[in-house]
């Protein structure tokens, strides 16, 4: 079983992956089923063309020039070559569907593919060249260009020839049995590797979001009730739930946050006209639980589909020993991955908003009432200090607003109209993962703002010890603004350190 937790140890810690023995030879006995089936009838892409060349059949001495032509003839892919991390999480993908023994490939692939993984060669593959259906056949197409030896492939940080590596390792090429090539191009396991890269991602920035919001709320000293309890569970959903629990943990032990017993409801506020603490502060304090909890929701769902997706035959035909019998159809079909990315996208999107006003709050002194304009700490006039921040934050945001659009309700027909819908499921994901990226830039700047708020009203000794450490954690990259200096290497830092927090594997 592969799981985006199992995958996450693969790809960020080096865990080696194995196969069962008895998947090893349910892989052996679907490939020999497969032989033997094959002799004497017609199944598609074994010995007919592919896609709309289906209707033509291929001579038999031609059968392993077929599996060698949809490789290199798909290998057709544009553009920067995608992240290390994002390629071997789709090989894994990969892997997850061939252990299913339902792909008829020989158990030469299944090994050649592990070794792939577990020596960290990782094929250059292009950004673009998927339409989600029949998959991700240009990006899965480099992939099997590697394996058959061929393109190139990254390997200690290094862009190599697929031979000098396969040579460094004592590897060999693989070569074409069956259906080697039209296996190892048809499926969804390009945007099912992003898609759990980008989840890995997400979830931890949710968790950051929610240490922000306990933070924010510390520095402001706001009255505590937004997240109790009572309040939250009258509501049945079990995210917002859910959340007010995460927000309780995080506040634990702070010496900031105020109870509303205490702050209104002793009687000693009774002749007052108007209060000078707030009743209710603003929604992006106060509502965080609301507001995060079909986030948390979102992202639940996500990684139940990812996981379903990791584990399944997800290529065609489907060759089935146990009913002795190869089904035509389209499991191809990214769908599933596409419209779950696209509701992770406008998640992280809320997220980003949310952050990007929770930063305006501490800047704007006339909303906050509490703390000096743009945090600063200097000569205001002469100094800016946390001023031009929220230019980047609120332009990065304005720019998840725009990627916010779903994807998954665009299809261009294409391939002769044979593939006449498609997912467009891995240009999903990589808009996901640019919105991710997105929104950890905002977050590092709402982190820097709230250790400089932190600073103004000299509250670190009462923080709650979770948010202490986030702004130790923070200073440790980033000293106190006070006159002017150039900040952008310090954010990039402090959002570098969000992204490791990510993909720590504990």
């Amino acid at each position: 079983m592969i799981s985006v937790e199992k995958l996450k140890s693969i790809v960020f810690a080096g865990e080696t992956l194995s196969l069962s023995d008895d998947t090893m030879r349910r892989v052996a006995e679907c490939y020999d089923f497969l032989c033997d089936f094959a002799r004497d009838k017609v199944i598609y892409g074994i010995n007919t063309g592919f896609g709309p060349m289906a209707q033509w059949r291929v001579s038999d001495e031609h059968l392993k020039d077929l599996q060698y032509n949809i490789i290199r003839s798909h290998a057709t892919g544009m553009g920067q070559w995608l992240d290390a991390t994002d390629v071997k999480a789709a090989l894994v993908a990969r892997l997850g569907t061939f252990a299913q023994a339902r792909s008829g490939v020989h158990p030469d692939t299944v090994k050649l593919l592990l070794a792939f993984i577990n020596n960290d060669i990782t094929p250059c593959v292009p950004r673009h060249g998927s339409v989600g259906a029949s998959g991700d056949l240009v990006q899965l197409a480099h992939v099997a260009l590697a394996l058959i030896g061929e393109g190139e492939v990254m390997k200690d940080g290094k862009v190599m020839p697929t031979a000098q590596a396969l040579e460094a390792c004592g590897l060999q090429p693989l070569k074409i049995y069956l259906r080697e090539g039209l296996a190892l191009t048809n499926g969804t396991a390009f945007m099912t590797g992003i898609a759990a890269i980008n989840q890995i991602y997400a979830e931890s920035l949710l968790s950051q979001a929610v240490t922000a919001a306990v933070w924010l709320n510390e520095v402001v000293g706001s009255i505590d009730d937004f997240m109790a309890a009572p309040l939250n569970e009258v509501r049945r959903h079990h995210g917002q739930q859910a959340i007010a629990a995460r927000l309780r943990r995080v506040a634990e032990g702070s010496r900031c946050l105020q109870t509303r017993e205490h702050a209104l409801y002793d009687g000693a506020h009774r002749d007052e006209q108007k209060f000078t603490s707030k009743v209710q502060p603003y929604y992006s304090l106060r509502c965080i639980p609301q507001i995060y909890g079909p986030v948390a929701e979102t992202l639940e769902a996500a990684g139940r589909i990812i996981d379903e997706e990791l584990n399944s035959a997800c290529d065609n035909p489907i060759v089935d020993p146990d009913t002795a019998n190869v089904y035509h159809g389209g499991n191809f079909h990214g769908d599933y991955i596409s419209l779950e990315e696209d509701k992770v996208k406008i998640a992280m999107v809320r997220v980003a908003m949310t952050a990007e006003r929770q930063l305006n709050y501490l800047l704007h002194d006339r909303i906050n009432e509490l703390l000096p304009p743009f945090l600063n700490m200097a000569t205001p006039g002469l100094d800016y200090a946390l001023q031009a921040y929220q230019f980047t934050a609120t332009s990065t945001t304005a720019e998840c607003q725009t990627l916010a659009m779903p994807n998954y309700v665009h299809s261009i027909p294409n391939n002769h109209d044979n593939q006449d819908i498609v997912s467009m499921g891995t240009n999903t994901a990589l808009l996901t993962r640019q919105v991710v990226d997105n929104t950890r830039q905002v977050m590092a700047i709402l982190y820097v703002a709230l250790a400089q708020a932190t600073d103004c009203m000299n509250l670190k000794d009462h923080l709650a010890p979770v948010t202490r450490r986030a702004y130790d954690a923070v200073r440790a990259l980033m000293p106190t603004v006070t006159t002017d200096r150039v900040p952008c290497h310090e954010l990039a830092a402090i959002e570098t350190w969000l992204r490791r927090e990510a993909e720590q594997c504990i």
